[in-house]
Formats: C-alpha cells, sequence, structure tokens
C-alpha cells in the first residue's frame, strides 16, 4: 500500500466492517438480514458510492482525495459496534455530544450513550472455529446454529459429529432447548469409537476456549439518520472548521463535497436502520393459543354437562389425565376410579384413607372397577363416564367425589377440535377471563398488547434484571450500565401508557441500579416516583465484594399523579399490640397529641395548630380563639385561670410544632384527651384508634413472610416437587402488599400486569387476594423463557386447583378427611407472540435486481428496501379482479387472527365463531377469509 492511498484503504476497510460487519454463522433472521445488506454493499453501494466519490474529487487536485477519506473514516468509525449497532461507540470528543442531548426542559442528571436506542438482546458472535488443546485439535461448528431470539440465558450443547480429514473432533454447537444439556460421558464415548482418547478435562477445556467469543449487545438506533447527520454537523464544525478561520470559493466547495459523500452514506445506513425499526415495532401475530379452565366453569354453564360428556369421551382425555396425575392432582390414594393412561388398569383419584379403605371392601365397588377396566377399549370412555357422572352428581349409588374435583384445570390443548365449543359457553369471552399469559419478550408483547389494554391497568409489578451479575438466575443478569438503562426505558416508556389515571407501577431493584433506575423516571414523561420502600428479603445477608451484606432490596411506587391515593397493609401484630383499650367506638391507645417528625409538623407548616391548651390537674380546657390574618396567628379571648397551666406543642428539641388536631376538633372530642405527667413534664394525649381499613405503608417492611424461604422457593418447591426449574422466586407474600399498597385491595375488579414475570409469582399473588375477598382481578403476565411452560403454566393450574402443596402434591387435611386447602375456579388464556426474530427469519428479503443507485429523485429508490417482500407471501393477488387472498397459515402454523386483531385494534372479544370474531363493540371481523386492511399492519411496514 503506497502512502497515497493509505487513507482510502483504511476508510474502505471500515466501510466494509460498517455495512458487512464481523463475520457470524448460524442460523437467525438478522443474520440472513446482514447477508443481504452485505451483498448490496459489494454490488451496489460499493462500486457506486467509489464512483460517487470519483466524480466529487475531479474538480479538486492535489492530496483532497486522501483527505476526504481521512476525514470520512475519523468520522464513520466513532459510531459503530460489533452489532452493527449505531450509537456513542468510540467517540473522542466527549464535550461535543453533549450540546444536543438535552433541551430547557430535560435535567442533565441522566446521560447514557445508548439512550437514543432500542435495546434487542445481549448474545455471542459466535463463527466456527478450531482449537488445540494438549495437542488435541478441535473443530467447532456454528453454521446450523440458531441465535437466541430474545435475552434468556441459554446453555450451549455440544454434539460430536466425526473426526474429519484432517483429523479434527468435529462438534456441532446448539443453544439447549427446553433444558437439554450435553451428555459429556455420550461424548467421550462417541470420540473413543473415532480411536481417539480424550479426557473430560480436556474436553471441558476445549469447550471453554469455543465459549471466550466475543459478546455483544444488540441495538437499533431509534432514528439513525438524525442522529448520524447531528453527530456529523457537530463533528465537522469541531474537526474541520477548528484552525481554520479564512475558507476560499474551493475550500467551502471541498467541505460541501465532503458532507454530500458522508450524507450518501447515512442515507444507506439510515435506511436499513430503519427497516429494523419497523420490523421491531411491528404488531406480532399471536400464535400456539390455548386456554385453561377449571372444570366447574364448564359443569355449571348452560349447556356445560352435555359439553362435558363430549370431553370426558373425547380422545384427548388420555392426555389431559395423565397431565392431571403428572400436576399431582390425581392420584393412587384418592377416591373414584379412573384408568391409568398407560397401564389401563383401574387407579384410584380422590378421597381420605378411612374413605379409601371401606370403598376396597365394597364389592359394588369392586365389581364397578372390573367392569370398568374390561370395558377400556378407547381409552377412557367407561372409566371417564364414571368420573363424570359423580362430579355432576347423577350416579347415586356412588361414594361423592370430593368438590375439589370441581376445580380440575383442563387445558384446551388437547382438545383442539372442541375448543371453540368450550369458548361458546362463555357469552362475553375476554370479560370472563381471569388472566392472559404471553409467551414472548416483553418489549413486543408490550407493543403489541398496547392498543387492547392501554388505560385499562390498575397496577403494574415489575421486577426485572437487578444486573448484580448473579448467575444463578435464567437471565442474562450482567449488562453494561447504559446498555440496562435502556432496555428499561425502552419497556417503562411502552408499560406506563397501559396504567389508568390512578394506576401504581411498582419496580423492584437493589441498591447497585437503584440511583440510575430513580435518575431514568425522573426523565420520563408522565409518571413519577411516589414512594420509595425497602423490603427485608434476607436476614443473614448476600454477600458482596464490596464487603457489605445484602438484607434488603426496594421497591419503587411510581404514579402519573403524586397525590394518587395508596392502599393500606393489614395491620401486623407487633402494631395490634399498642392497642390496648377499647371503648364503645373501638380499639385504641394513648398517644401523644403533639405531632413529632418531619418538616410537616412545624408550625410554619400548619400554623392553625399551634395554639394554647389549658390544664388543670386531670381537667382539659380549649380556650375560646380566633384567626387573624394579619399577624397568621390565633388572638386568644380566654385567659388562663390561676390554677391553669399553659401548653403549647413545643418539641424535646424547644422547636414549635403542633398539635394532632386543630382547636375545633379538639374542643369537640375533649373528651378523647387525657392528661399525663411523668418527670415533672405534664402532656396531652389522645385516643388513637386502630383503623379498620388497614394501616398506611411505612418506607420499611420487615414482615418475615419476605425473607423466609418457604415462601419464596420453598413455596415453589411446594406447589411444583420435582419439576421446580426457577432459583429465587419472589415471596408471593411480599408482592401481595405491593398490589395492597398499589391499590389491589381496594379495586377488587383491578387488572394488574407483570412484564418480567418470572416464576409466576404475581399470578399467584393474584389469585390469593381473589381467594380472599371473592374479588375478580385479572393479571397479565409476560415471560420470554422457557420456564414459561415448565414453572408458570403448572403453577397456575396448580393453585387454582389448591392453595396448599407440600412435595408437588395438595396437603392432606385429617380434619377435613381429604385434600386440603382451597379450589377456586379459574379461566385464564395463554399463547405465544411472534418475536422479532420470527419476522427476520421469515420476511422475504432477496438480492432483487432493481437498481439500488438508481437515476431518480425518489430517494426511496436509491436504497435497498425498495423490491423486498416483507411477508407478503401470505398473500396471493388477483391483478386481473383487483383482490387479495390473505392465507396466514404460510407464515407461522397456529396464527390466532381473533386475538391478534384484538390487539391490533384494542377491542375486546366478546365471541369466537369458526370463521368470524365478534368484539364487544358488536363488530365483527372475518377469520377465513381476512380483509387486506385487517391484516396489512401486520405484514407490511
Amino acid at each position: 500500500m503506497t502512502q497515497n492511498n493509505r487513507y482510502e484503504q483504511q476508510f474502505l476497510d471500515a466501510l466494509k466492517a460498517i455495512f458487512i460487519g464481523a463475520k457470524v454463522e448460524g442460523d437467525s433472521g438478522y443474520i440472513s438480514l446482514m447477508r443481504i445488506k452485505a451483498t448490496y454493499f459489494e454490488g451496489g453501494v460499493f462500486p457506486q458510492l467509489l464512483r460517487d466519490i470519483e466524480a466529487a474529487c475531479k474538480p479538486f487536485e492535489g492530496s483532497f482525495r486522501e483527505e476526504l477519506f481521512d476525514k470520512l473514516y475519523d468520522f464513520f468509525r466513532r459510531y459503530f459496534s460489533e452489532s452493527g449497532s449505531i450509537y456513542f461507540r468510540h467517540t473522542a470528543a466527549s464535550e461535543g455530544i453533549y450540546e444536543r442531548v438535552y433541551t430547557d426542559d430535560r435535567d442533565v442528571i441522566l446521560f447514557w450513550k445508548t439512550h437514543m436506542l432500542y435495546y434487542v438482546k445481549t448474545d455471542r458472535l459466535f463463527t466456527s472455529m478450531e482449537a488445540t488443546v494438549d495437542g488435541e485439535r478441535f473443530f467447532f461448528d456454528v453454521s446450523g446454529m440458531a441465535l437466541k431470539r430474545a435475552n434468556e440465558k441459554r446453555e450451549l450443547i455440544y454434539e460430536f459429529k466425526k473426526r474429519d480429514a484432517d483429523g479434527r473432533l468435529v462438534f456441532a454447537v446448539a443453544y439447549s432447548e427446553r433444558g437439554r444439556k450435553t451428555k459429556t460421558e455420550e461424548l467421550l464415548a462417541a470420540i473413543r469409537k473415532e480411536g481417539v482418547t480424550v479426557d473430560e478435562e480436556t474436553l471441558e477445556r476445549a469447550f471453554r476456549v469455543f465459549e471466550k467469543q466475543a459478546e455483544v449487545d444488540y441495538f437499533i438506533n431509534k432514528d439513525a439518520r438524525a442522529f448520524l447527520e447531528e453527530q456529523f454537523n457537530l463533528w465537522m464544525f469541531r474537526y474541520l472548521f477548528r484552525g481554520e478561520s479564512a475558507f476560499s470559493e474551493t475550500r467551502l466547495r471541498q467541505l460541501q463535497a465532503i458532507k454530500a459523500i458522508a450524507t450518501e452514506i447515512i442515507g444507506f445506513i439510515a435506511q436499513f436502520e430503519d427497516e429494523l425499526v419497523r420490523v421491531w415495532n411491528k404488531p406480532k401475530f399471536v400464535l400456539n393459543s390455548h386456554y385453561v379452565v377449571t372444570l366447574d366453569k364448564i359443569l355449571d354453564a348452560a349447556g356445560g354437562a352435555e359439553l362435558a360428556g363430549r370431553l370426558f369421551a373425547h380422545a384427548g382425555m388420555a392426555g389431559q389425565v395423565a397431565e392431571w396425575r403428572e400436576l399431582g392432582m390425581l392420584d393412587d390414594e384418592t377416591c373414584g376410579v379412573f384408568a391409568n393412561p398407560k397401564s389401563r388398569t383401574p387407579v384410584i383419584l380422590s378421597g381420605s384413607a378411612p374413605d379409601l379403605a371401606q370403598r376396597r371392601a365394597s364389592s359394588e365397588e369392586s365389581d364397578r372397577a372390573k367392569r370398568d377396566a374390561s370395558a377400556h377399549t378407547t381409552g377412557l370412555s367407561m372409566t371417564a363416564q364414571a368420573l363424570l357422572d359423580r362430579l355432576l352428581a347423577t350416579d347415586l349409588t356412588a361414594a361423592p367425589l370430593h368438590p375439589r374435583l370441581r376445580f380440575l384445570p383442563l387445558d384446551t390443548r388437547h382438545f383442539p377440535d372442541l375448543e371453540l365449543d368450550i369458548l361458546a359457553l362463555f357469552p362475553n369471552l375476554d370479560a370472563s377471563l381471569d388472566g392472559w399469559l404471553v409467551h414472548s419478550e416483553n418489549y413486543q408483547a408490550l407493543n403489541t398488547l398496547l392498543p387492547k389494554f392501554r388505560g385499562r391497568v390498575k397496577c403494574i409489578y415489575a421486577d426485572p434484571p437487578y444486573n448484580t451479575n448473579a448467575s444463578e438466575i435464567i437471565y442474562a443478569n450482567d449488562y453494561k450500565d447504559s446498555s440496562w438503562v435502556s432496555l428499561i426505558e425502552n419497556r417503562l416508556e411502552l408499560a406506563k401508557d397501559l396504567l389508568t389515571s390512578d394506576g401504581i407501577m411498582v419496580v423492584t431493584i437493589d441498591d447497585y441500579e437503584a440511583h440510575r433506575l430513580k435518575a431514568l423516571i425522573n426523565n420520563l414523561s408522565r409518571i413519577e416516583i411516589v414512594g420509595t420502600v425497602a423490603i427485608k428479603n434476607s436476614p443473614s445477608g448476600r454477600p458482596t465484594v464490596r464487603g457489605f451484606r445484602i438484607n434488603h432490596e426496594y421497591a419503587v411506587f411510581l404514579a402519573a399523579d403524586r397525590g394518587v391515593e395508596l392502599g393500606r397493609l393489614d395491620t401486623s401484630e407487633e402494631q395490634l399490640a399498642l392497642y390496648k383499650e377499647t371503648d364503645d367506638r373501638g380499639t385504641y391507645q394513648w398517644a401523644n397529641l403533639r405531632k413529632r417528625g418531619g418538616a410537616n409538623t412545624l408550625r410554619v407548616a400548619r400554623p392553625k395548630q399551634f395554639y394554647p391548651i389549658y390544664v388543670a390537674g386531670d381537667k382539659i380546657r380549649i380556650p375560646n380563639m380566633t384567626w387573624s390574618k394579619e399577624k397568621n396567628d390565633w388572638i386568644v379571648l380566654d385567659d388562663p385561670r390561676k390554677d391553669e397551666l399553659v401548653l403549647y406543642p413545643y418539641g424535646d428539641d424547644g422547636k414549635e410544632r403542633i398539635w394532632a388536631f386543630g382547636n375545633d376538633t379538639a374542643r369537640s372530642r375533649i373528651a378523647d384527651l387525657k392528661v399525663k405527667r411523668s418527670n415533672g413534664a405534664v402532656s396531652i394525649f389522645r385516643k388513637l384508634y386502630l383503623s379498620t381499613e388497614g394501616s398506611l405503608p411505612s418506607t420499611w417492611w420487615d414482615n418475615s413472610k419476605y425473607f423466609t424461604v418457604e415462601h419464596g422457593t420453598g413455596l415453589l418447591e411446594s406447589i411444583l416437587g420435582e419439576y421446580q426449574a426457577f432459583s429465587f422466586p419472589k415471596s408471593v407474600f411480599a408482592v401481595e402488599d405491593c398490589l395492597r399498597v398499589a391499590g389491589a385491595s381496594v379495586y377488587d375488579d383491578a387488572l394488574i400486569l407483570d412484564f418480567f414475570a418470572g416464576s409466576g409469582t404475581t399470578a399467584h399473588a393474584v389469585m390469593n387476594l381473589n381467594r380472599a375477598d371473592g374479588g375478580r382481578r385479572k393479571y397479565i403476565l409476560v415471560e420470554m423463557g422457557e420456564h414459561f411452560h415448565t414453572v408458570i403454566l403448572p403453577r397456575i393450574k396448580k393453585v387454582a386447583f389448591s392453595d396448599k402443596w407440600k412435595d408437588g402434591r395438595p396437603v392432606l387435611s385429617k380434619a377435613e378427611g381429604a385434600n386440603g386447602g382451597q379450589g377456586m375456579s379459574h379461566f385464564v388464556k395463554y399463547y405465544d407472540l411472534e418475536q422479532y426474530e420470527d419476522t427476520l427469519r421469515r420476511a422475504a428479503y432477496g438480492d432483487h435486481p432493481a437498481p439500488l443507485f438508481a437515476t431518480t429523485l425518489d430517494e426511496l429508490a436509491r436504497y435497498v428496501f425498495l423490491r423486498d417482500l416483507k411477508l407478503l407471501d401470505a398473500m396471493t393477488v388477483d391483478a386481473a379482479g383487483n383482490q387479495v387472498a390473505v392465507a396466514l397459515d404460510r407464515l407461522y402454523p397456529g396464527i390466532d387472527l381473533a386475538e391478534t386483531l384484538s390487539c391490533l385494534t384494542g377491542k375486546w372479544i366478546r365471541r369466537i365463531g369458526r370463521d368470524e370474531v365478534e368484539f364487544a363493540d358488536g363488530s365483527t371481523a372475518d377469520l377465513a377469509a381476512p380483509r387486506w386492511e385487517d391484516v396489512k399492519g401486520l405484514v407490511w411496514w
């Protein structure tokens, strides 16, 4: 390379890295799009750009060409990361980037370099690679690896493929699905069959070498063109104009040429980035939806008994019974006869041991069991009918089943052809639901749910990653600070629009990011902090590298209105112990009439509550007074008698404080006052009655239920037994109290959202509140992890069946003679959402022959996406008839178009038919042949 073209090559290499990015292999929609971007760069952008540069440089002689390349390189290299994300990546002129970040109405307390981005995920930039460990050569192939769809923590699994011709041990690498793990012993055995001896330590070291590949954050710039153009203008001012005081006509034209070329490059970059923004914010399809409904809701509905007969005779009942048994709801020690779906032999369903012994001794019961077993030729027909008869109490000769079995949760996934018949039992479907469970990355979910639930949510409970590098939890939890703030900001900005006007959001956090969270909230519009609570969650404390043991976390309460009324908490036993006396008005304690505390209890804050009280022995007198506006003080009209002592509410520190009662209230409630003397001091005390509404929440919560293991991890293990697969779940009681303070105890029909659902504790808390007072609170849970199906869904089914569990089984109560606890009616919908990666993977981006830099003034015709097909392969166009047929099954299997349209339009569902959905406002939509106008936003952006 000659000195003359050094800057040119440097710039072109950097430009190639920007457009093509680091080499990343695998199966990913994003990677496919990057490949197309690279194709357009190499085939269109690169050669055309060189021609435009030649034309721009032609009028100028000397070293301008090299200067142009040098300046372009200096600018563009600053704003691009390994993942192709565009932000303040390597900006040296830090003093410059602050010039346009803030406006007059935004404080400067919070600035983070990714504030203009959507946070997508953190993932590794995997490439296939060779590694040599202890003299053995390993090759790791990631060409077929499906990258993460969202930001869940996923383990890598390795599969030995072969020993190739070069003697390398070849492994295919993938992310774990549904808990799959690498089976090291099987790998070693397979390697030995190739005649190679490798020990486990060497193999593990080879895996670690491979896994050290770079981890990066993926972002999308919300407005790449505006960002880069602004930064270029700032850069041009600082770097080009600095040191120059006079500009010739030639120099001005050179500067214009540099800007023109930079603007052209920015235009291509922005057009690509804008496409990602549109895909990211596109409303998503609802997929694979099903419902969970307890049997009592079916049995008690009009026509439900007939439908129950069809359900119990359905072939899917075998799978449903197997699920009930797996969930611990049916077993061999309970009453009733059913057939084991695996062995087809009679097993016992529900009942106490004494009842069981009695019925086993009954020849009639034994004969019935034998008849059912022998007639069991079509799955569960006879025994299912026996159970159904007893649920409906139509077989009067049989021993009654425990009423708990009416709360068995039926999952419609076992009965796909009867699902619509089940839904038809509910005349207003969405209003009948108790909850929605959404399996999705939470930004995609919030964005999709917003039209349907805007302004309807009374309380949001959010427990985001604490960013403390807690590797045990199942989420990525070690973000760069700026990445973490972008993650939270993106989601809070959407979530706050779901709240009612008096709604409250609760965000839990620990000390590590609490200060950034609060600064971020202060930076958001239309929501502010109304209180912060410290919650004791670990008596022994969690050790940290800083030398302190962490015993607490925080719950930050937010609202659109600082005057929003907070709910009350149950009065604790310690508080109840203070109320020792009773009269005809209730239970009370004696409390000092003089207020003490902060600035709000000083005379300057409430001057009308500073006045004299006269005391003679045990007698109290309130003098007559009149208020003087001029003096801002009381004028006392009654002088004290000789035997009366004059008391003012001076504090022990000598400050002028106030009485708890105004003088009119003190006069009317003088019977509730008494004189107390101690060590020569005289005080006035008042009756403080125990509130029937509970107590105001304090800023320090230390209820033992918050940190006793049986109410977090222990509770989940009790419910799920051996299926427990979640670390550090929240205490259900701590969540309940947060919901109470947020108003859920007052509004018994409140809608509650949790978009970091974790193990499903929020749904459990809502169900507990409803069970306690018969409320109809609803919940929406959003969770992206695989444990959605293995933890959250089983937990909700089990909590509906019974509120008491141990080792994965309902607790037996001797007093009750059968299953302990309480069941409850429940009806919930669960589904998946199309994800950002899914859309990228399905979108028909291709290398179309349209000219990239057409000779037209239409800017849209100049760049990449003029001819891309989006998701239009789901459309069949009849050009002659001017009609468009929509065939959504070409995109994804299992699209729930009714729920998709409900989310898209914001209309709640009243009824779903086979070919039509009716919304609550009376409008309908065709499901068999949807209109182009109805689905356009889903397939074209």
